[in-house]
């Protein structure tokens, strides 16, 4: 059986641990792998080889990290068929899926490729007379970033490559589930000439992660995955003096309007509720239907999830792939057997689903629910799933009320033809990321991605102008040269004249 190591001092590291997890392939349910679980002795080694190399890779001038950048960003253009398997291969989404997730993820190579430009201070002459002052953004030291299974290429790469543009170095816990492709980027970073220690993977479980918050020498940690664990990386990383930006849940909804275009609206939520399985935390898995729309999207998004296409990734015809695991296969069919009980009414069942060859994979056909109610489990809860359910909302300050009232906040979309409807969703809308006919508002890798309310620990964003904040830290010079003259002691506070 394959073991997959550590990646620690740009190369293979077994580290002290003797603890293994296994990796499965979703769509057969077979074992591929098995994988190092790292000791808390292990973690904090590679923390130590990044600290060494911080120095002399933070003194390194912001276009020689460029460059370095550039680099890789080509040499995970040329393997990005090679990549794209192996996401395939680990999680299960479907070929064209995991390609298109490893392409967001580039963008933030791309968008790191310009830090010479956004790492530029500011500079204002005589802001006395005689004296000058200028900001200046300096790298923190050791980063870290703890990411999920459901985009082990697009999360890790929204992290690293800012913090190390930055001019910090990195050690990165990716998902014990899907491990491979976080080892493959390391091996081609090294190959576009980063130094060793500078970029460094551990793979492991909550000890790896408790190692990470509890090591003095990490300064700022980045966090996807759930609410509660999000929290708790907020927490005990404050405790222990870090920054963070910690991602949790979601539960985004898509409200279709009246005047909508219908079949722009169900194509939307059919990519956006049962792409990647449900298993994004930018899925839409709820449909608002304001005023008469409801049956009519119900009978249309009903059409086309009864003929949805499920199969391995690697088949050209799929259009959903196997959930990762098979406890969470267990679990999203929990969700739907809680549905029916409290009353909701199952349009569409997949539990059921069962494919001819791969009858040990981890699948689950579409569901769809109609006429769930705000207190039910399946609307409070995210479900991570291909399950959709449908509230109806008599207006639009009703829809208005139900988004905003939810305890996540992290994406929303609206699909309408009226512009002021459009104008003031957005406006009004208490979410961080926000779409009007678009039914995914992932941000380019030129913005920034995050939520608000329990969506998001921290205070600022993901890549983008907000990465850069957050990989470095604020120093502003205040600098006089004197003639020569001696001045007198002054007592007072200074102001500038």
């Amino acid at each position: 059986m394959k073991t997959i190591e550590h990646f620690v001092d740009g190369k293979l590291f077994s580290g002290d641990s003797k603890r293994t997890g296994k990796v499965f392939n979703p769509a057969t349910g077979e074992q591929s792998a098995e994988v190092r679980l790292a000791s808390t002795k292990d973690v904090n080694e590679a923390v130590s080889n990044a600290q060494k190399m911080f120095w002399e890779w933070s003194n390194k001038p912001p276009l020689h990290r460029a460059r370095i950048m550039f680099k890789f960003k080509d040499l995970v253009e040329k393997n990005s068929d090679a990549l794209t398997k192996i996401i395939v291969s680990e999680h299960g989404k479907v070929y064209e899926d995991a390609k298109g997730s490893l392409t967001r993820g580039l963008e933030v190579v791309e968008f790191a490729c310009g830090i010479p430009q956004m790492l530029k201070g500011e500079f204002t002459e005589n802001v006395g007379s005689n004296v000058d002052s200028w900001s200046i953004r300096q790298p923190l030291g050791v980063c870290a970033g703890i990411t999920p299974f459901n985009f082990p290429a697009m999360v890790p790469m929204w992290m690293f490559p800012m913090a190390i543009a930055c001019g910090n170095t990195f050690v990165l816990k990716p998902s014990e589930k899907d491990p491979s492709c976080s080892m493959m980027l390391a091996e081609l970073l090294k190959e576009a000439g980063l130094p060793d220690g500078v970029f460094n993977v551990v793979n492991g479980d909550k000890e790896a992660v408790d190692a990470l918050i509890n090591n003095k020498d990490v300064v700022a940690m980045s966090f996807v995955g759930s609410t509660p664990i999000a929290k708790y990386i907020y927490e005990n990383c404050a405790k222990n003096e870090k920054r963070v930006q910690a991602l949790g849940g979601a539960k985004n909804h898509c409200v279709v309007m009246p005047d909508c275009d219908l079949d722009q609206a169900v194509n939307g939520l059919m990519g956006a509720a049962y792409g990647s399985a449900g298993e994004r935390c930018m899925a839409q898995s709820v449909a608002v239907a304001v005023g008469g729309i409801g049956d009519s999207l119900v009978k249309s998004l009903a059409k086309k999830v009864e003929t949805l296409k499920v199969g391995p990734g690697m088949d050209k015809q799929s259009e959903m792939g196997p959930l990762v695991t098979k406890e969470h296969l267990a679990k999203v069919k929990n969700y739907v057997d809680i549905g029916e009980k409290e009353g909701a009414k199952l349009i569409v069942d997949g539990r059921n689903f069962k494919l001819q060859g791969y009858e040990n994979g981890y699948y689950i056909g579409g569901c769809l629910f109609d006429h769930v109610k705000k207190d039910m489990k399946i609307y409070k809860e995210e479900i991570f799933g291909p399950v959709l359910s449908v509230i109806r909302a008599k207006d639009f300050d009703e829809a208005l009320n139900l988004v905003n009232d939810h305890e996540f906040g992290n994406g929303v979309s609206i699909f309408t033809r009226d512009g002021d409807s459009g104008r003031t969703f957005s406006n009004k809308a208490k979410i961080g990321m926000v779409g009007i006919n678009i039914p995914i508002p992932v941000p380019m890798a030129f913005h920034s991605f995050g939520g608000w309310k329990r969506s998001l620990f921290g205070d600022q964003h993901m890549h983008g102008p907000e990465g850069v904040r957050f990989y470095t830290k604020l120093k502003t010079v205040t600098s006089r040269w004197p003639s020569g003259l001696r001045t007198d002691p002054e007592f007072v506070m200074p102001t500038m004249k």
